[in-house]
């Protein structure tokens, strides 16, 4: 076994008090004070994560756009200079190695950032389907940390950071799903208005040496906004209600994009792209779909969908008792014949048969 790896914020997590938990080879914090306060601070203010533990790659050369046509499931050729968009790097099986966001920061350079987990697996995959391509694939995670600022006080915050500068659009001009440049001390941060709450907010991409320093600075800025700092546990409900899938839960190796709700990801149009000729799941495959229930006994990650009678179909992926919705949600691969919205079923929880309803995707909204 590897040893566990941390952060540069490392200092700044223990100083909080925060307690740590093992995510994908990374000791990361699980919470500060209250997983509940946490979750409804980015809710109703702000919350700022470090998320340092996430992948980047660099994509640079003549051929960059025509390879990550091909080594994508995307067509990411047709993303502008500036912006960023959702995609999947899929196995030749049509499974999913991992979700990833790319950036294009101009014609021939481009930054993926994938889960940490998966970080070796995507180098692999990335490296492996250059051969064709004038292209360079590079591993950058060690040179970076990430940090969001997630929460409808998210942008007034970052305006009031001190150190921040130089930002190359206005914040209030800056879209969800791209980016904007900045400096921070003098040295290049990258803004981009991406997340992963349902909420507002913004990943800082900055070297790892000034960190630190850049996470006293917002949360100096922060503090009169209602901004705290929150750990993995906020992290998981937040991204449950907001209905987005996390890799090991929703998203595996042997689940193809159909299933996940994700089929608009892939361009089948596209010539050719690996994963092609196998990304179509057999007509019988379970399928991803939200699932509601009354009461406080919430759904885990494992347990059982099944029919009134007890018959087995369906099973867990994520569940919680929502914070900010009050009863149980959950998100669980299905038989199609029971996958339809407002589907009857039930919630194996320890032994006790658990109404639910089949319910769209995402629990919740934002009020934009």
């Amino acid at each position: 076994m590897s040893d566990p790896r941390y952060t540069p914020l490392r200092e700044r997590h223990q100083s909080l008090g925060a307690s740590f938990t093992d995510f994908g080879g990374w000791q990361m914090p699980v919470r500060y004070t209250s997983d509940l306060a946490e979750h409804h601070a980015v809710r109703q203010a702000a919350g700022i994560f470090d998320i340092s533990h996430m992948a980047e790659f660099t994509v640079r050369g003549d051929e960059a756009d025509a390879y990550l046509d091909h080594a994508l499931a995307g067509r990411l050729s047709a993303l502008a200079v500036g912006k960023a968009k959702y995609s999947l790097l899929l196995a030749e099986t049509g499974g999913i190695i991992d979700d990833v966001i790319v950036y294009r920061l101009d014609d021939d350079d481009y930054l993926v950032i994938s889960n940490a987990g998966n970080r070796d697996a995507v180098r692999e995959a990335l490296s492996a389907r250059t051969d064709a391509f004038t292209v360079e694939v590079e591993d950058v995670s060690d040179d970076h940390a990430l940090i969001a600022v997630q929460g409808p006080t998210a942008e007034a915050i970052l305006a009031a950071t001190e150190g921040i500068a130089d930002v190359s659009i206005p914040w209030a001009e800056q879209r969800y799903y791209a980016w904007a440049t900045a400096t921070f001390d003098g040295q290049p941060l990258l803004l981009a208005r991406t997340g992963y709450t349902g909420e507002d907010g913004f990943e800082l991409l900055i070297p790892a040496a000034l960190a630190g320093a850049l996470w006293d600075a917002v949360v100096a800025a922060g503090g009169p906004h209602g901004l705290i700092p929150a750990g993995l546990a906020a992290r998981d409900t937040l991204r449950l209600e907001a209905g987005m899938p996390l890799y090991g839960h929703e998203l595996t190796l042997d689940t193809k994009p159909a299933q996940a709700g994700l089929g608009r990801v892939v361009v089948s149009a596209k010539e050719s792209f690996v994963g092609k000729d196998a990304v179509d799941p057999a007509s019988d495959a379970r399928v991803l779909v939200g699932l509601a229930a009354e009461g406080k006994r919430a759904g885990r990650a494992g347990y059982a969908v099944v029919t009134e009678d007890g018959t087995p179909i369906g099973e867990i992926t994520s569940g919680a008792l929502s914070p900010t919705l009050g009863h149980p949600i959950a998100m669980a691969y299905v038989d199609p014949s029971f996958a339809a919205e407002g589907s009857a079923v039930f919630l194996d929880v320890r032994g006790t048969r658990i109404p639910a309803t089949v319910t769209a995707l995402p629990f919740y909204r934002r009020t934009k």
